[in-house]
This record gives structure tokens, sequence and C-alpha cells, in this order.
């Protein structure tokens, strides 16, 4: 995932692809591309977008300072905390008032999450003995999920509910992050298993059902929407990422086209996606949405 203001540049690039389910007995998606990228930063980040088609994220000026950002049709606004340096903004609530979540570097060089609302930033340093922290998702309703690093080192996700956290670890897993949260308090994370394999789950508040990409090496799952819907980056047997999407309980493949990095970070109610690409090796991360 304040102070001055850009031109957002959506260039007029649209490419449609028709995509069939992991799963036989579901019909193909088209998914129809464009890039979406802030006018004059080294690199675009998109972390989420709300369903009034706000987006946010984090860009690299021609300095290569990183900042996060809100972006509306063609007008953004750069995000920095001024308790630090490198604000991202990773996700925002779906609807209602603006309040976006991410992570900056503060003062001692960790990583530390925060809430933007209402032009205010507030910490979220995770809970009691957290060493570093960010904040991924936040819903309508103010809970937010994310993930914080104990003294040992290790990784929890947690969610944030009416001032009070709760550590959510995925059961035999050797780290968990929590990535996104809906109206239903239903969340996603994605986890370490014994082997070292990013997996992901859906917790619903009691129990957590895995829902890994089929035939994936690796799944990281980065949000979801109201209704359940997922989406996530994912890695063949050769090691190279794609794109997924978890509809209505089906599985669909994806990518943007000609790249050779991708992930799908964020999704609204209205099958919009946002996430990066890469065109070619070392070349500079850029951002797109994909509607479906």
């Amino acid at each position: 995932m304040k102070n001055y203001k850009l031109v957002a540049c959506l260039l007029a690039f649209v490419v449609a692809v028709t995509v069939a389910s992991a799963a036989a007995d579901a019909p193909p998606l088209t998914f129809k591309f464009k890039k979406v990228n802030v006018p004059g930063a080294v690199t675009t980040t998109p972390g989420g977008i709300n369903n009034g088609g706000l987006t946010v994220g984090q860009y690299e000026d021609k300095n290569l300072v990183l900042h996060g950002y809100i972006l509306k049709g063609k007008h953004v606004t750069t995000v920095d905390n001024p308790k630090g340096t490198n604000t991202s903004c990773s996700n925002l609530a779906l609807n209602g008032p603006i309040a976006v979540v991410g992570v900056y570097t503060n003062s001692v060089g960790s990583g530390e999450g925060f809430l933007y609302k209402g032009g205010k930033f507030t910490d979220i340093p995770g809970p009691k003995g957290a060493i570093a922290s960010s904040a991924n998702a936040i819903n309508d309703h103010g809970d937010i999920v994310g993930n914080y690093l104990d003294a040992g080192g290790v990784t929890h996700g947690f969610l944030l509910k009416s001032k009070k956290y709760k550590t959510l670890d995925v059961p035999g897993a050797t780290a968990s992050t929590a990535t996104g949260i809906n109206n239903k308090g239903q969340i996603v994370l994605y986890w370490a298993d014994s082997a070292g394999a990013t997996e992901s789950s859906f917790y619903n508040g009691k129990t957590y059902k895995t829902i890994n990409v089929p035939g994936a090496v690796t799944s990281t799952a980065l949000d979801l929407n109201s209704t359940g819907d997922v989406v996530y980056q994912w890695t063949d047997s050769s090691g190279n990422p794609h794109d997924a999407l978890r509809y209505k309980g089906k599985y669909y493949k994806f990518d943007y086209p000609k790249n050779v990095f991708t992930y799908a970070g964020a999704l609204n109610d209205h099958h919009v996606i946002v996430g990066g690409f890469t065109a070619t090796s070392g070349g500079a991360l850029q951002g797109f949405e994909a509607t479906f």
C-alpha cells in the first residue's frame, strides 16, 4: 500500500483474453486488461480497489523514493506517512468513506502498519510483543487484517476488531499472513507449510479451509470480495508466476499478456481486478486492471 497530487496515466491499451476454468464443468471467462500507471513513476504497484473504482498502491518516483498513492479517475494523491518512509497502501474498504491500510518504514527501520482515514494516520503496530507489522486489508466495519513478526522471527496473521487483536495462525503453518477481509468477516490468508511451500486458506471465523489453485506449486491468496471470490498469484513447476481467480467456487487461471512476472492483487464486487506485471526480465513493475 496526502500531500501532493499527480495526474493519473490511464493508458489506452486493452487486451482481451478468454480463459478456461481449472474445473472442467465451469464455463470460460473473458478477461480484458488495461495498463494503469502513475505518470513519471519508475514503478507502479497496485494494491487495492473499492466498489467505486478507487485504487491504491505504491509507486517509485524518479529519485527512487517509494510513496503510497490513491487514484480516482485521473487524479492521484500521494500518501506519505509523516512518521517514516517507504509508504505502501495495501488496500481499502470496499464502500463508504475512504479508509486505507498499509505499511511504512518507521524510525527504527521496521515495517509498521497504518490506517489512513479522514486525512489522519493511525499506527497498527500488531499485538503486544510484535517487532514489525503490516496492515493488509480493511472492511466497511473497520476490521483490519494483516501480519506481524514476533521476537522469535515468526510471522503471524492478525485480526484487529473493536481495538482488540486476534492472532491468526493456520494449523500446521510455520508462518501465516492475512491478506483480505470482507463485511461478513471472512478472511483469506497465505501460509508456509512444513516443506516451505506457500498455500492459501479461507477462514470463516471458526475454521480454516485450504483453497489452493489446482495444479499450482505455490498458491498465494491476496484478496477477497463480498461474495468470497478470491484472487491469487500462483507458480507453476518451473517457478513461473501466474494469476488466478476463484469465482463462485471455480478456479480460473489467467495472465497479463506477454509478461515475465505478474500478480492479481485485489478485486471489488463489480468484476474488476487490479494487479501488476513486468514485461521483461528486470523491467519496471507496471499496474493493470482486468475486468471479467
